[in-house]
Protein backbone atom coordinates (compact mmCIF):
# COMPACT_ATOMS: atom_id res chain seq x y z
CA UNK A 1 0.00 0.00 0.00
CA UNK A 2 1.31 3.29 -0.89
CA UNK A 3 2.01 6.19 1.36
CA UNK A 4 -1.06 8.95 2.22
CA UNK A 5 0.88 12.43 1.68
CA UNK A 6 -2.46 14.00 2.85
CA UNK A 7 -2.51 11.98 6.65
CA UNK A 8 1.84 12.88 6.53
CA UNK A 9 0.61 16.56 5.26
CA UNK A 10 -1.94 17.13 7.91
CA UNK A 11 0.08 15.45 10.61
CA UNK A 12 2.75 18.09 9.90
CA UNK A 13 0.52 20.62 10.71
CA UNK A 14 -0.79 19.84 13.72
CA UNK A 15 2.65 18.44 14.86
CA UNK A 16 3.88 21.98 14.32
CA UNK A 17 0.66 23.94 16.19
CA UNK A 18 1.19 21.72 18.88
CA UNK A 19 5.08 22.94 18.87
CA UNK A 20 3.86 26.35 19.01
CA UNK A 21 0.80 26.40 21.51
CA UNK A 22 3.86 24.41 23.85
CA UNK A 23 5.56 27.53 23.59
CA UNK A 24 2.59 29.69 24.65
CA UNK A 25 1.61 30.64 21.82
CA UNK A 26 -2.03 30.38 20.16
CA UNK A 27 -2.19 28.36 17.22
CA UNK A 28 -5.34 27.57 15.12
CA UNK A 29 -4.64 24.68 12.39
CA UNK A 30 -6.83 26.28 8.93
CA UNK A 31 -8.06 22.92 7.61
CA UNK A 32 -7.52 24.03 4.33
CA UNK A 33 -10.27 27.37 5.63
CA UNK A 34 -7.73 29.93 4.38
CA UNK A 35 -5.89 30.55 1.20
CA UNK A 36 -2.56 30.56 1.26
CA UNK A 37 -2.14 29.58 5.39
CA UNK A 38 -1.73 26.30 7.36
CA UNK A 39 -1.54 27.47 10.40
CA UNK A 40 -2.56 30.98 11.97
CA UNK A 41 -0.49 32.03 14.90
CA UNK A 42 -0.78 35.27 17.63
CA UNK A 43 0.91 36.07 20.92
CA UNK A 44 -1.38 34.97 23.89
CA UNK A 45 -2.85 38.75 23.91
CA UNK A 46 -3.58 37.83 20.30
CA UNK A 47 -2.35 41.42 19.07
CA UNK A 48 0.41 40.25 16.86
CA UNK A 49 -0.18 37.22 14.19
CA UNK A 50 1.20 35.29 11.60
CA UNK A 51 0.43 32.81 8.55
CA UNK A 52 2.40 29.72 8.56
CA UNK A 53 2.83 27.90 5.27
CA UNK A 54 3.64 24.17 6.21
CA UNK A 55 5.27 22.10 3.86
CA UNK A 56 6.44 18.54 4.01
CA UNK A 57 8.81 16.49 3.95
CA UNK A 58 10.95 13.19 4.56
CA UNK A 59 14.10 14.02 6.89
CA UNK A 60 17.43 12.92 4.65
CA UNK A 61 14.99 13.94 1.24
CA UNK A 62 17.10 17.06 0.00
CA UNK A 63 14.10 18.71 -1.26
CA UNK A 64 10.48 20.08 -0.79
CA UNK A 65 8.16 20.32 -3.54
CA UNK A 66 6.57 23.60 -3.64
CA UNK A 67 3.93 25.53 -6.04
CA UNK A 68 4.23 28.27 -8.21
CA UNK A 69 2.68 30.41 -4.50
CA UNK A 70 6.11 29.72 -2.80
CA UNK A 71 7.71 32.51 -5.34
CA UNK A 72 5.72 35.30 -4.24
CA UNK A 73 6.59 37.03 -0.99
CA UNK A 74 3.54 37.37 1.09
CA UNK A 75 5.00 39.63 3.33
CA UNK A 76 7.16 39.88 6.58
CA UNK A 77 4.52 37.97 9.01
CA UNK A 78 3.84 35.45 6.17
CA UNK A 79 6.39 32.56 6.83
CA UNK A 80 6.76 28.85 6.07
CA UNK A 81 7.80 26.06 7.95
CA UNK A 82 9.21 22.84 6.54
CA UNK A 83 8.68 19.92 7.92
CA UNK A 84 10.98 16.64 8.29
CA UNK A 85 8.54 13.72 9.24
CA UNK A 86 10.06 10.88 9.60
CA UNK A 87 8.40 7.62 8.31
CA UNK A 88 6.65 5.77 10.74
CA UNK A 89 9.06 2.99 11.06
CA UNK A 90 11.74 5.05 10.90
CA UNK A 91 14.13 6.33 13.53
CA UNK A 92 15.14 9.87 11.99
CA UNK A 93 14.40 12.56 14.26
CA UNK A 94 11.69 15.34 13.10
CA UNK A 95 13.16 18.47 11.27
CA UNK A 96 11.93 21.73 10.99
CA UNK A 97 13.24 24.68 9.10
CA UNK A 98 11.39 27.76 9.84
CA UNK A 99 12.26 30.35 6.50
CA UNK A 100 10.78 33.75 6.28
CA UNK A 101 8.20 34.35 3.01
CA UNK A 102 11.20 36.43 0.94
CA UNK A 103 13.50 33.68 1.22
CA UNK A 104 11.46 31.06 0.18
CA UNK A 105 10.51 33.40 -2.84
CA UNK A 106 13.82 34.22 -3.70
CA UNK A 107 15.18 30.96 -3.57
CA UNK A 108 12.53 28.76 -5.26
CA UNK A 109 12.26 31.60 -7.96
CA UNK A 110 16.33 31.52 -8.68
CA UNK A 111 16.50 27.94 -8.74
CA UNK A 112 13.43 27.41 -11.08
CA UNK A 113 14.59 30.22 -13.52
CA UNK A 114 18.42 28.04 -13.61
CA UNK A 115 16.58 24.98 -13.78
CA UNK A 116 14.38 26.46 -17.13
CA UNK A 117 17.72 27.92 -18.36
CA UNK A 118 19.85 25.12 -18.14
CA UNK A 119 20.63 24.08 -21.38
CA UNK A 120 22.51 21.14 -20.64
CA UNK A 121 19.35 19.07 -19.55
CA UNK A 122 17.02 18.49 -22.50
CA UNK A 123 13.85 16.16 -21.72
CA UNK A 124 13.80 12.55 -23.85
CA UNK A 125 11.97 14.19 -26.70
CA UNK A 126 14.95 17.01 -27.33
CA UNK A 127 12.46 19.61 -26.37
CA UNK A 128 13.60 22.27 -24.03
CA UNK A 129 11.89 22.64 -20.32
CA UNK A 130 9.05 24.16 -20.38
CA UNK A 131 7.43 25.93 -16.86
CA UNK A 132 4.74 24.79 -14.77
CA UNK A 133 3.04 25.72 -11.67
CA UNK A 134 5.19 23.04 -9.69
CA UNK A 135 8.55 24.07 -7.83
CA UNK A 136 11.77 22.41 -5.62
CA UNK A 137 12.98 24.05 -2.69
CA UNK A 138 16.42 22.77 -1.60
CA UNK A 139 16.31 22.35 1.96
CA UNK A 140 19.58 23.61 2.53
CA UNK A 141 18.66 26.69 4.84
CA UNK A 142 21.39 26.91 7.12
CA UNK A 143 21.14 30.27 7.91
CA UNK A 144 17.74 29.53 9.22
CA UNK A 145 16.55 28.01 12.48
CA UNK A 146 16.27 24.30 12.67
CA UNK A 147 13.98 22.79 15.71
CA UNK A 148 14.29 25.90 17.56
CA UNK A 149 11.07 27.32 16.52
CA UNK A 150 12.39 30.68 16.32
CA UNK A 151 8.09 31.36 15.33
CA UNK A 152 7.95 32.80 18.87
CA UNK A 153 10.89 35.42 18.81
CA UNK A 154 9.04 35.86 14.90
CA UNK A 155 5.79 36.44 16.93
CA UNK A 156 7.20 38.32 19.11
CA UNK A 157 8.86 41.09 17.07
CA UNK A 158 5.85 41.91 15.19
CA UNK A 159 4.29 45.12 15.39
Amino acid sequence: MGENKNARGSSAQFFVAGELCRRDLVAVVTMGNTPNTDILCSNTEGTKFIHIQVKTYVPGNKTVTVGLKAEKYFGKNFIWVLAGIPKADSDKKFEFYIVPSKEVAKNVSESHRLWLAYEGVIKWNGKKRKGSTMRVNCCQFRSTTKESFSIVNHCSNMG
